[in-house]
């Protein structure tokens, strides 16, 4: 894929950038390296003014950089706007929380006696440059998600952003030089996919951090594995979204939409695949089918715009298929479905019913405004077929009665589950996966402490 802006709303190519050259990628591991030894020394204090002056800049540029992420992968702006005042916040709340997050823990003085030791105490220490390959969909947050804390503790960040959104990354790295970070500190790499494996294996690179694609997550942590280095992966998810018939049906149906199309349903915790007690299918489908065509389709950066394109033409194409295999396959369409005529990458809100274990998107992630509805008998059912998907980033669960909250928190496998409402990310809560949506977590403090050498101080008695 070229390095270049592609409008997904007309097709039309904006600009085009040359990729770095191995003369530069060597300049900038250097400059990296060096940046590292300087910052790593830096106080808890110098750190977190540096990001709040990003986080200052960034909120005043909000305008801006939200209509150059619109007109690179399509959300809508209202949206690209909310995405940049979010990256702003986890900044200040990483710089006001990660000296206490990363403070020195001391053993219990009984340990440290039986070990021979006066004293033990747990440190922190950062680990060096971390490579941070991201992905479009969320253009700012993804890489805020990951700077933040890495910068906070003491590392250095490369980023090897995706080929569609070259804007938003040299945004990114402008950002944190503006905001006075020390040259080194945050680079852009300007790189296609396949120069990301001599960057990983580079010595003075310690650890990456992906978010994206199965094939990409494995193909990183193949080769970070053959060089014994760290990595956060967090890759597809499909998650469940469960509605119980104690569930505030009104509640559940609004909440439903939005967590299917937000992004232009291009999120990896989009809820994805609606799993309704037999007893509210059909209330819920009614209402929830007549909401999804309800939705405003249109350019994104028109304000009263609800859903705007997919990201990319291949995007689409996997839409395509994946529908056009379902309903081939004998799944009912209760909306959309058909691909509309006209410039752009756009498809419209759908939903499917009747879904079938053989049908490819009963197992596979769909990454647009694309809903299936699955109908259960009863809890166990709906645990069942929840579980069933090789994917385990979030869940949704709708139910007023405390004994299936119980069974859902205990059952549901996924990283997260969301009681009532819709998942979403907080710089204060670890985010993440199981099974193939991942390993690791980022956010929170065990989020900052992923990419810390953890160490065992030990004073002689």
């Amino acid at each position: 894929m070229p390095i270049a802006t592609v409008n997904p709303a007309t097709g039309e190519t904006l600009k085009t950038y040359d990729p770095l050259g191995e003369e530069e990628i060597e300049r900038r591991l250097a400059t990296a390296e060096a940046a590292f030894r300087h910052h790593r020394t830096t106080s808890f204090a110098e750190r977190a003014q540096l990001l709040h002056r990003a986080a200052d800049l960034l909120e005043a540029d909000a305008q801006d950089i939200g209509r150059i992420m619109t007109t690179e992968m399509g959300k809508p702006v209202k949206q690209a706007r909310a995405e940049a005042a979010k990256c702003a916040k986890a900044m200040r709340w990483y710089a006001d929380h990660a000296e206490e997050l990363l403070a020195d823990e001391e053993g219990a003085e009984a340990d440290a006696e039986d070990s021979g030791a006066s004293r033990v105490l747990v440190r922190y220490r950062p680990l060096g440059p971390v490579l941070a390959v991201m992905p479009w969909n969320f253009p700012l947050w993804q890489v805020v998600r990951f700077a933040a804390p890495a910068l906070m503790a003491g590392n250095v960040g490369l980023l090897k952003h995706a080929s569609n959104v070259p804007q938003t990354a040299l945004y990114l790295e402008d950002l944190f030089r503006r905001a006075g970070y020390p040259e080194g500190c945050f680079q852009t790499l300007l790189i296609g996919s396949g120069a990301v494996e001599d960057i990983l294996r580079d010595p003075r690179v310690r650890a990456a951090t992906l978010t994206g694609s199965e094939p990409a997550g494995r193909s990183v942590a193949s080769v970070a594995g053959d060089e014994i280095k760290k990595t956060v992966l967090e890759l597809g998810g499909s998650d469940p979204y469960v509605v119980m018939p104690s569930a505030d049906l009104d509640r559940a149906v609004s909440t439903a939409v939005t967590a299917r199309v937000q992004n232009n349903g291009q999120s990896c915790i989009a809820a994805k695949r609606f799993i309704v007690h037999t007893d509210v299918f059909e209330s819920f489908a009614e209402r929830f089918t007549a909401a999804m065509e309800a939705l405003t389709v249109g350019d994104p950066l028109d304000e009263g715009t609800d859903v705007g394109p997919v990201a990319t033409e291949q995007g689409r194409d996997d839409l395509v298929e994946l529908v056009d295999d379902a309903i081939e396959s004998g799944a009912t369409v209760l909306c959309g479905g058909e691909l509309p005529e006209g410039d752009g990458w756009y498809y419209p809100p759908t939903v499917l019913a009747d879904i079938t274990p053989e049908m490819r998107i009963h197992h596979e992630e769909t990454f647009g405004p694309v809903a299936t509805l699955y109908r259960a008998a009863d809890l166990d059912e709906a645990v069942a077929i929840a579980n069933d998907s090789p994917f385990g980033l979030s869940s949704n669960v709708w139910t007023r009665d405390e004994a299936e909250t119980g069974r859902f928190v205990r059952d549901l496998e996924a990283g997260g589950v969301f009681l009532n409402g819709m998942t979403a990310s907080h710089p204060a809560f670890p985010f993440g996966g199981i099974k193939r949506s991942g390993y690791g977590r980022e956010l929170s403090g065990h989020g900052i402490r992923e990419f810390c050498n953890i160490t065992t101080v030990w004073h002689g008695a």
